[in-house]
């Protein structure tokens, strides 16, 4: 079994916060993937991340997880190898206490845009550097070092707005049954559920968004 993540309970905070490879080949082939095995249908209504009508790829993710810096460039390269008409998004996990400045420093990155540049250099730091990265101090030192205005950041951070959107994120990952990271949901619709590899994970959520956006 894929060792991905560890099992987290879903704490609460903030009153009520803490917060594939290709489709088949010609029709009538067997689908690489089976239905409960590695992946899983949502009960519906299904309920995406976004509302901009393309197929979403969402990964479910925390700059805490050392598990996530090692998909990181896997999920660069799934990001790349997307048909037109499929996104690829991030949604970071407020799962503990200890993990919440970091989604929090996530919103503030992608509002100040410049998660592309500084998503890898963070698991960098953390995990390959061993920067002390933990409270929302350090983590608004780190992005100060990438030339982000300190200030900005730490307001945007810990804004009503960042927490409203964390509020939102967390009852999604609830009612899309994602009690791990990295994690997958494709559309909405379908949770890669049990694999082998983190390049198994991305294979199938590639698969997967194939054939969503086939049937669209």
């Amino acid at each position: 079994m894929f060792k991905r993540f560890a099992r987290l309970h879903l704490l609460t905070l903030l009153g009520g916060l803490l917060l594939t490879t290709a489709c088949t080949a010609q029709s009538g082939a067997p689908a690489p993937y089976t239905e409960g095995s590695e992946y899983v249908t949502l009960p519906g209504p299904h309920q995406r991340y976004s509302s901009d009508g393309k197929v979403e790829v969402v990964e479910v993710f925390s700059y805490g997880c050392i598990h996530c810096a090692h998909f990181a460039p896997i999920a660069e390269k799934l990001r790349k190898q997307l048909p037109p008409g499929v996104v690829f998004k991030l949604m970071p996990a407020p799962f503990s206490a200890e993990w919440l400045p970091f989604a929090r420093a996530y919103y503030a990155a992608k509002q100040l845009g410049v998660v592309e540049r500084t998503h890898q250099q963070l698991f960098d730091a953390k995990f390959a550097q061993h920067y002390p990265i933990n409270s929302m101090d350090e983590l608004a030192d780190f992005y100060a070092r990438e030339g982000v205005n300190r200030e900005q950041f730490m307001r945007i951070a810990t804004s009503d707005e960042t927490t409203t959107k964390l509020k939102g994120d967390l009852t999604l990952i609830q009612k899309w049954g994602v009690d791990g990271t990295p994690s997958i949901v494709v559309d909405g619709k379908y949770r890669v559920n049990n694999v082998q590899t983190p390049d198994e994970l991305a294979a199938v959520a590639l698969w997967l968004a194939k054939r969503e956006q086939s049937g669209k």
